[in-house]
């Protein structure tokens, strides 16, 4: 592994309905990076939401150089804002960093660290998470399927708390797919991936923007965009039944030539019929899905679109 001395960082915060903690976030990351004297800056991310976020953006990026503030002309998701700010990142290394402060800034120095050791991601995994029970098991589901995506044991460790060499964006410069996941383009461009634990605090303020069916989606998109493992599904379903059906086949023979009777029964006939007709369906959805992602990506749907940004 390389060895890089320390060098600037651009911190990266989506922020979406975050009036109430973007600028103490702000000042606990100033004050971190100032106190380790790495140069740095601040982008913000403005995914479109309804409270005063941007005005407060503006207002802090006049009163520093350092903050700079993006808008996007609606929502797009927080992935698609993490793209948009990577792509906006000025220095070799950036940091991503959710805008509610349960992960404490002062934490990035850990993950840093480790980066500048020869890593190229580092993610930062929390201790003990404070979200809740649903919100919990819908994050492992989550990870389970980044897990069969990235391809990479990491993948149970990663967090929306990362550090990373600028440089790895290099390998999704050209990406204009409307479903994002940062974490599978990273491993377009690197396989050095690591992860530390860190501390995770109850949220102070408002509620997560992410609910149980939210991230059971995205886990869904995550599967059906970057790899091929519903089809492979619908296939090993497809193969599974038509088992299934050679074995009746034989059994419904087996009955005629032994007893010289066919298999009675009504209730067995549509119960077979409505299995075999439900594994038609499973396999001709997944189809489907991947038919209309191929769909918008003829489009050209973009993941993002800014609406503004400050001087």
């Amino acid at each position: 592994m390389r060895t890089d001395p320390p060098s600037g960082v651009s911190v990266i915060i989506p922020v979406y309905n975050a009036e109430k903690t973007i600028v103490a976030v702000c000042t606990q990351v100033a004050e971190t990076l100032d106190g380790a004297r790495r140069p740095f800056e601040i982008v913000l991310v403005e995914d479109c939401g309804r409270d005063g976020s941007w005005t407060l953006i503006c207002e802090m990026a006049k009163s520093d150089r350092r903050i700079r503030g993006v808008r996007l002309s609606r929502n797009f998701g927080q992935h698609c804002a993490l793209l948009c700010g990577l792509r906006a990142a000025q220095y070799p290394v950036c940091v991503t960093l959710d805008d509610d402060l349960q992960n404490p800034p002062a934490e990035m120095l850990g993950l840093l660290d480790v980066l500048d050791s020869g890593y190229d991601v580092v993610y930062g995994t929390p201790i003990h998470e404070q979200h809740g029970l649903f919100r919990d098991l819908a994050s492992r589901i989550t990870k389970m399927a980044l897990q069969k995506t990235m391809g990479a044991k990491t993948a149970r460790n990663v967090s929306a708390f990362r550090a990373l060499r600028t440089s790895v964006r290099n390998a999704f410069a050209d990406f204009r797919g409307p479903y994002v996941s940062v974490d599978v383009l990273l491993t377009w461009g690197t396989s050095s991936f690591t992860s530390v634990p860190v501390r995770h605090e109850p949220r102070e303020q408002g509620v997560s923007n992410y609910s149980f069916g939210m991230l059971v989606i995205h886990a869904f998109n995550m599967l059906t965009g970057f790899t091929a493992i519903p089809l492979q599904l619908a296939s090993l379903v497809g193969f599974g039944f038509t088992v299934f059906g050679v074995c009746v086949l034989a059994y419904v023979l087996f009955m005629y030539s032994v007893h010289g009777q066919a298999v009675p029964g009504f209730t067995f006939l549509a119960s077979l019929i409505a299995v075999l007709s439900g594994a038609q369906l499973f396999a001709i959805g997944m189809i489907g899905e991947y038919l209309a992602r191929m769909h918008f990506r003829v489009m050209d749907k973009p993941a993002y679109v800014v609406g503004e940004s400050t001087p």
